[in-house]
This record gives C-alpha cells, structure tokens and sequence, in this order.
C-alpha cells in the first residue's frame, strides 16, 4: 500500500492530487521552483523538497532530481500530473528503479505513443509523404509535442518550409526532441476524446467522450462531456479504436485517446499515456475519482467488470491569466481575489499569489455539472459572469461569451470557433456606469461627502482609465443636502464598497474593491477594471515612431535570421520571438522600411513594454528610439 505520494508538477494539478492522497489517508510531498517557493501547493503538502532555480529545464523537468526529492523525503510513490514529466518514459524508468511506485501506464507504453508519427503507425494511420500543393492545407506537428507547441497550419506552399523550422526550433526547446511531421488538416471538425481506465488483469473502461473543440492556439479552452449530438455509431467506433490503443500498448492507468471528428468520420491524432487536464468533467458525469482509480490500478487493484453508468453533463472552462484582445498574450501580477460561486473550482493559486513569468497561464478550472447539457451550460456562464476575479486580465469574460455563443448553445461548434468569432467575443464592454460608481465609493471612504452647501460649488472630479479599452473617463458629481448626485443617474446608497444607482427606472448594485490606483466595480453581470488617473495627465513617454514593444513578460527566444541595424524589413514579417508561460509569440514589422534599432537578443528577459526594436518607413524622419527601463 502506498503511504507517500510525491507529485511530480506545481500549481493546480499537484493541489488536484493532493486533495485525493488526503482523501485516501496518503501523505503528500510537493517538489517546487525558487518561483514556487511560497506556491499553494507547496503550502498544502505534508512535505516540501526545493529544486533550485526557476526555469522548468532546470526545475521540474530534471527526473534526477524529482527522483531524488522522492527518496530524501521518504515517498513510496510518485504521481507526474500532467505535462512536465507525465510522458517520459525514461523518467517512469528512474521511478521503478529506484524502488518506488509510478502512479502511470508502463514505460513501453509511454514509448508506443510517445511520438505521433508511431502512435499513428500502431493504430493503422498512414502518414503524409511529400507534400504538393494538392495536399493543402496541412498541420505541421511536433512529433513529442502537445498543448500546442510545436504546431503550425500552412496554407501556402511558399510557407512550408519556415513553418517547419519554426516548428521544430519551437519542438526542440520544450520537448528536446525536434522532429515534426505533417498531415492533412482537417477543418470544419470537432475535437472528440475518449477517457480510458485499465488494470493489470485486462479490465478497459472507456469512460464516455468528451468534446474539446473550442480551442485558441490548438489550446483547449472549454470542454464538456459526453460529446453532444454524436450518432450512436460513432461513439461506439470512437470506444473501440481507444480500447485498441489499450489493448497494443498492453496499457494500465488513466489515459486519453484523441479523435478529430468530421463528417461523421472518426480521424485518429494521438494517445495522450496520461491524465487529463479536461478529467474533471468525466469524474463528475460518472461519479468516479480518477486519480483515487489510478493509484488503486498502480497499487494492483483491479477495476470492477463494467464501470459505473454515466449521468447528466459537465462543462469545464480553462481561466488564464490573458488578454484575449490582445492575441491572448499572457499576463502577470498579483492575484487579489479569486472566487467562482457554485462550481468545482481546481486551482493552484489562493488571494494574495503572484502569477509569475516560468509557467502556464492557466489560473484555475471551473466546472459545472447539471442533469442536461444546456443547463450545465447555463450554470457554468453564470458562475463566471459573477465570479471575483481581482488581478491580471483574464479571459473570463471571452469565456462566459463563447459559453453563451448560439454556435455552442446549439453544439454547432467546430475547430474554427475562435477564428471566426474571436473580435466580436473579445469586443471590450465595459459598464458605463462603473466609473462613477468607483467615484462616489471613494470620495465615501476619504469622508469627502462632509458639508454641503446652500451656493453650488463646482463638481467634484474624478479620473479613470477602463482596462478593457483603454479609454479615460471624466467622472463628475455634485454633494447637495440629500448627499451625492450625477447627471443622468439617482444616487440611491453609498459606502466604501457598496454603491447603489437607479438607472433610467431600473435599480442597479455596484461592489467596488480598491487595491492602490487598481479598481474592480463588480455587478451581477460581470467585472469592470478600472485604473484612477491623476486629475491632471501626465505628459506621455516619447518613443520613437515603428517601435516595437514586448506584448508580456517574458524572454527572447530568437530574432530573425540575419536580422541587424540597417536591414530593410517588410510589413508583416516577423523579426522577434518571444517566449512567455508556454507559449511562443511572434512580434512583427508594422511597417515596411528600415531596421534602425535592435535591442532584442536571444537569452533576454524582458518586461512588458520593452523595446525590442523600431522600424523607420521611408516617409518618417529619423529618430532616435528611447530604450526602456
């Protein structure tokens, strides 16, 4: 019996087995970053064992030195969560032989679909040869990739062969393996899974599908199970290609196997030999605890004949910490608040964390369970839209939006979901009203409602800037004998927090939370991020016209190939790579002209807002670019 589980990976997911292992009796040991030294989930481990540095490829990624926290710390067994070390066959290896139990598939089985291009072998998938023209468009994959990295769609022949080394120089910095392939891609489908549970006495389950179609970057963003509007037919082909994938890898544990469906056709992409960021939707559709299932199975448990029956319908939505509107650029900072009434909330941050730079972005997953789709559905988007999200932009609005999308409602999505809907879901709308409200909450709390008088003074004045489009307010108000007024409005109840206005006939309730100059007015219909100004506007910066700035946080991976002061560049044409919490973002020329500075450098850390370059079009004098802080 298994006494110690160490959880091999941070954040959310090693919180998510270890709120298990207390379920079970097990003690939990954390392993954790410099970046993580003050993390949730070392804070809820029994014991916590320090792996110096911050950057995953010298942290959570040496199998060395996990195995080795392992033993100092007096674990038995060791879970890997998921990305990381979840599908290293060599460091499953190092676990066994170092007397532990690895809570995961057998190594072998991790090495048969480790790489897609064999997966797709296994399962009778015939690769793409020579692409043609002919053959377009097509999907360039990282052949030991996911999450997206790695990954590439070409529609024009004369992009091929920059994808594929954008791909594989992407490839080998986060899997250490540089090898893509090509296939076919497919478009107008669904993104399908099937959940699998195997022993070691030849018991599969496979626990239901699960759709995981609206994606942004090849990133899952919502998924839901079962898989809505598929024929009977289909979900017992797509049940018995995943038990194939169990049965020729002689499997055991939790495992994935990945469809994309179209045209009522089933097209195999990959087995995933680990659990599932999504699993959350499966355990509450079927009532079942997959990690308590996979350390029955590792501890050589064997699974009941048939698994229990399916009831009702889940929906998970993904909250990150990023700017949708901004090409879902990732963001940092502290987190202030985080509360989703109503629905399972797996998280690895608390009040008070900081979201930092090293890692995903993904701040936690909400999950809504109902006996109908379409209430779940309902559930889900209202429990974001009234959500205390305080912090960094996130995407919950774009979430509660995409969730209430007739195209969704209606499970008429497919892959293409944010390619089409992406401006109208990300179109800033703050409240109108949520400046003022801010306003009067404040002058309440500094105690300026103090005198009235009988001859009208002038109004008062505030300033804020709304984060969700950056446009300024002017917010002006009156403190008459019956307390404060605005044009347009009745002032109803005021107090340091609570602001009440009655807005042509309709009563309307305003929270409003103060951390510094950053404000939250919160409603029942969502969030609005409000910055106070200074009454009087601070002169802007100057900066050189056509300079580029760093989008987020994060650190320079490469520039383009002979790219120097001089060089002439095209509008469009990328010129910086940056790197921020798993992703890869292009900056490009936003104009054709001439390089005339080069401040990014591979191995550069950056802030956001940094200059990284500027470019000079031929109509635009010369400029001497003002290098950043």
């Amino acid at each position: 019996m298994i006494t110690a589980l160490l959880a091999a990976n941070r954040g959310e997911i090693a919180c998510r087995v270890f709120r298990t292992c207390r379920d079970l009796g097990i003690a939990t040991v954390a392993v954790y970053s410099d970046a993580d030294a003050d993390a949730l989930h070392v804070r809820e481990a029994d014991t916590a064992v320090r792996l110096p540095g911050s950057a995953p490829g010298e942290t959570y990624l040496r199998g060395d030195l996990v195995v080795k926290a392992a033993q100092a710390a007096g674990a038995d067994a060791v879970h890997p969560g998921y990305g990381f070390l979840s599908e290293n066959a060599a460091f499953a290896r190092a676990v066994q032989d170092a007397g532990l139990t690895w809570i995961g598939p057998p190594p072998e089985a991790i090495e048969a679909m480790a790489s897609k291009t064999r997966a797709k072998e296994l399962m009778g998938v015939e690769p793409l040869g020579e692409v043609t023209e002919a053959d377009l468009p097509v999907l360039v994959k990282a052949a030991a990739g996911g999450g997206g990295r790695g990954m590439r769609v070409v529609r024009d022949m004369a992009d091929l062969a920059g994808e594929l080394a954008a791909a594989r120089a992407e490839a080998a910095s986060a899997f250490g393996d540089g090898e893509v392939f090509v296939e076919p891609y497919i478009e107008g489908g669904r993104h399908v899974e099937v959940q699998l549970m195997a022993d070691a006495h030849g018991t599969v389950w496979t626990l239901g599908t699960r759709d995981c179609t609206l994606q942004r970057r090849h990133q899952k963003v919502i998924e839901e199970a079962p898989a809505p509007g598929l024929a009977p037919d289909l979900v017992a082909e797509l049940h018995a290609q995943a038990v194939r994938a169990a049965r020729v890898t002689e499997y055991r544990g939790a495992g994935t196997v990945e469809f994309l469906v179209a045209g009522g056709r089933a097209h195999f992409l990959e087995m995933n030999t680990r659990l599932q960021v999504e699993h959350p939707v499966t355990e509450a559709v079927f009532g079942v605890d997959l990690v308590a299932l996979q350390i029955r199975v590792a501890e050589g448990h064997a699974l009941d004949e048939e698994p229990p029956p399916a009831r009702g319908h889940a929906v998970e939505a993904r909250l990150y910490a990023e700017d949708p509107a901004a090409g879902w650029a990732p963001q940092t900072g502290a987190l202030h608040r985080l509360d989703v009434p109503g629905v399972r909330l797996d998280t690895g941050y608390t009040d008070g964390d900081s979201i930092g730079v090293h890692y995903d972005p993904m701040l936690a997953k909400a999950v809504a369970y109902a006996p109908t789709r379409a209430e779940a559905v309902r559930k889900l988007a209202g429990a974001l839209e009234r959500a205390t999200v305080h912090g960094p932009v996130t995407n919950r609005d774009l979430l509660v939006r995409s969730l209430r999308h007739p195209e969704f409602t209606s499970a008429r999505m497919d892959t293409g979901f944010y390619d089409r809907h992406a401006a109208a879901l990300t179109a800033a709308a703050p409240d109108p009203h949520a400046p003022l409200a801010a306003a009067l909450a404040d002058a309440h709390g500094r105690s300026r409602f103090g005198g009235w008088r009988n001859l009208r003074s002038q109004p008062h004045l505030k300033r804020y800037r709304t984060e969700a489009d950056g446009a300024e307010h002017e917010v002006r108000y009156d403190h008459t004998r019956s307390g404060p007024t605005a044009e347009g409005v009745r002032v109803l109840a005021v107090t340091p927090t609570r602001v009440e206005l009655e807005v042509d006939g309709v009563r309307r309730k305003f929270t409003v939370t103060r951390y510094g100059d950053r404000v939250h007015v919160t409603t029942a219909r969502g969030d609005t991020a409000l910055t106070a100004l200074p009454l009087l506007p601070e002169p802007a910066a100057r900066r050189a016209p056509g300079s580029l700035l760093a989008p987020m946080p994060g650190t320079v991976v490469r520039v383009a190939e002979g790219l120097a002061e001089g060089a002439a560049v095209t509008a469009g044409q990328p010129l910086v790579w940056l790197e921020a919490m798993k992703m890869e973002h292009r900056v490009c020329a936003p104009a054709s002209g001439t390089l005339t500075a080069l401040h990014a450098a591979p191995g550069r850390q950056v802030e956001v807002g940094a200059l990284l370059a500027v470019v000079q079009t031929s109509s635009e004098p010369a400029a001497v670019p003002e290098e950043s802080a």
